[in-house]
């Protein structure tokens, strides 16, 4: 996905307004998604007109696609920690969920966004793909880090990364979308690690 940045904003109030109306968008699209949000619920969140919406986007596809490209580089780095060789095989497990959590809960925003746009657009699809392929190859990598220790079935990586990612992005998304009650970022983290440690390194005779 290639965007074409805008020229930086000339004003403190222009940048002022472009950050209210993304922090309104942020709100809106955490509650309702991507596909059921309008530039006018965005605006009324904002407290703007709908017109100062499109001073600084074309269309909320335009908007999502200068979010997710400024996020893709922060999440390719939290989850480089979940490589340190001197990890234990816990320790790599929830440094790896603290990864996915934090990401997505930082970027609610733009996880709910591209991946239900990825439904009915393919660009957005393909960009949600190169997301889930981040986790994807570290996930594969601590699997076949489990086989060399001899914690392995003859299961394929590759499979057991994408189900584990499938299964961290909707416990993700239920627990922190709707704009309900805060969650427990360390109940969570916890959890989905003691996840990543059961599964790829606690592998048990079927």
């Amino acid at each position: 996905m290639t965007v074409t940045p805008r020229m930086p904003l000339p004003t403190v109030r222009g940048r002022q307004t472009k950050a209210a109306i993304d922090a309104a968008a942020r709100a809106v699209i955490a509650r309702k998604g991507i596909l059921a949000t309008t530039i006018s619920d965005i605006a009324a969140e904002a407290g703007r007109s709908t017109a100062s919406f499109y001073n600084y986007y074309d269309s909320k596809e335009a908007m999502v696609r200068e979010w997710a490209v400024r996020f893709r580089d922060e999440a390719r780095e939290r989850s480089r920690g979940a490589e340190d060789p001197g990890l234990s095989n816990w320790e790599r497990s929830y440094q790896a969920a603290t990864a996915h959590w934090t990401t997505y809960r930082d970027r609610l925003a733009e996880m709910i966004s591209v991946s239900q746009l990825a439904m009915v657009n393919d660009d957005f699809a393909q960009y949600w793909k190169d997301i889930c392929a981040l986790p994807i190859a570290l996930i594969t990598k601590m699997v076949n880090h489990a086989a060399q220790q001899g914690l392995s079935d003859d299961d394929d990586p590759h499979l057991i990364a994408v189900a584990l990612v499938s299964m961290l992005n909707q416990f993700c998304y239920t627990q922190l979308s709707g704009g309900g009650k805060k969650p427990d970022d360390q109940a969570c983290i916890t959890t989905l690690a003691t996840i990543f440690y059961r599964t790829i390194y606690c592998r048990g005779p079927r």
